[in-house]
């Protein structure tokens, strides 16, 4: 049986695109064992346990700066240790992070062992050159080290030739999950009775929000920092009619920044944050239910996530497989499945009007039919490349290959 040792910064229960990717393909991925070095980030996270397919070794004090630290620079005497007795016959570096660290101190004392890079970075660049700071030459060798480079989009893997990689690059993007696929007959405008459950969420979620019959409801889940761009989408609602309502789904550190700034431009009954969503109840606050008629209920809703940067964008991809219309601006690895006015829409960067201007065409009803045949698009190109069972397979062809 072929063993790899993964290095990450942090894992599950700490949600984020890379966790959600490794969970997602390690699951699919038979006659593999899986044992992963990861931040210990939290005291009452244990040290030691199995996380579906993968055992997890937490290393630190629980304390998250010292903890990342000591994982790149420790980590890869505690690999030394499993490596004794597990003889593993892969590196996986989840990021050229904390964890790309280790992987990277570790690939050089085993130098026969092949050292997979998986790139899932949707910082600004700049941003990442500044918290690397004098540890430069050592960040690159990361990708010098590197035996193999999976990046999620085009954008990274053009990233890590410019970091000096000269091993290949393979191109395999994270998955979406599809809800309510099992209905074949599914329309977002339209519920039929075996979805009382989502009724009832979805009414739980309008009394939060204080929706009123006619409401359109633009929806964003992100983590509330810079890149996310949630400040110029805050900006943009005065543009809009006074029955646009905005869903922030997230929490961050500029949380109190931007509801400071929801209470200067006077929005506080327009725009309601959620805060921090258990991941599995994120499917809910995707669409917006604002009217029911005869058993019918009637979605109005839009994504909008106006980036500075982003790796690939997982939410715009669950989005579409919802079949929610989305907004986007054409930053990262986004163009890789975003189409203006195919698959959805571009606004500009850090521009409030742009983004008002594109949330107001989706609503338009002249604009109906046009949405939806985007809606269509979108919603089959993630279904078709992609679903996780798809990516899981590609990815055990690159273990294997290795």
């Amino acid at each position: 049986m072929k063993k790899i040792l993964i290095f990450s910064t942090a894992y599950l229960p700490l949600v984020g695109g890379a966790e959600v990717a490794v969970k997602e393909i390690t699951d699919r991925t038979e006659t593999i064992q899986f044992d992963m070095i990861t931040a210990r980030l939290d005291r009452k996270l244990p040290k030691h346990e199995k996380i579906g397919k993968v055992d997890v070794y937490r290393i630190g004090i629980g304390w998250p700066l010292f903890d990342k630290y000591f994982l790149a620079f420790y980590g890869h005497k505690f690999a030394e240790k499993l490596n004794q007795e597990k003889k593993y016959n892969l590196i996986w570096a989840i990021m050229a992070s904390y964890g790309g660290f280790a992987a990277m101190f570790f690939k050089k004392r085993n130098p026969a062992l092949p050292l997979l890079l998986t790139l899932q970075e949707g910082d600004d660049f700049k941003h990442i050159n500044r918290r690397v700071g004098f540890l430069k030459n050592l960040f690159k060798e990361i990708f010098h080290r590197a035996d193999y480079i999976q990046a999620i989009s085009n954008f990274l893997s053009k990233w890590a030739r410019e970091q000096g990689a000269t091993c290949p690059i393979e191109v395999v993007p994270n998955g979406a999950k599809f809800y309510f696929k099992e209905n074949k007959d599914y329309k977002p405008e339209e519920r039929g009775n075996n979805f009382h459950g989502w009724f009832n969420k979805q009414r739980e979620i309008t009394a939060k929000d204080n929706l009123k019959k006619g409401d359109r409801v633009i929806i964003t889940v992100s983590r509330l920092v810079e890149k996310n761009g949630i400040e110029y989408l805050i900006k943009a609602m005065p543009e809009l009619p006074e029955n646009y309502k905005l869903r922030i789904v997230g929490d961050g550190q500029l949380r109190k920044e931007l509801e400071k700034l929801t209470e200067e431009l006077k929005l506080t009954n327009r725009v309601q944050f959620h805060g921090k969503v258990n991941h599995n109840d994120i499917r809910y606050y995707y669409e917006a239910s604002t009217e029911a008629e005869n058993d019918k209920f009637y979605v109005y809703s839009v994504f909008v996530r106006p980036s500075l940067s982003e790796g690939l964008g997982n939410v715009f991809l669950e989005a579409m497989s919802l079949s929610v219309p989305v907004i986007a601006t054409p930053v990262g690895g986004i163009p890789d499945f975003l189409r203006d006015g195919e698959t959805g829409w571009f606004c500009k960067v850090k521009d409030p009007h742009s983004i008002a201007e594109k949330i107001k065409f989706v609503f338009a009803e002249s604009n109906k039919n046009k949405v939806w045949q985007v809606i269509e698009r979108a919603k089959k190109l993630v279904e078709e490349e992609y679903n996780w069972g798809g990516i899981a397979s590609k990815m055990r062809n690159i273990f294997f290959k290795l």
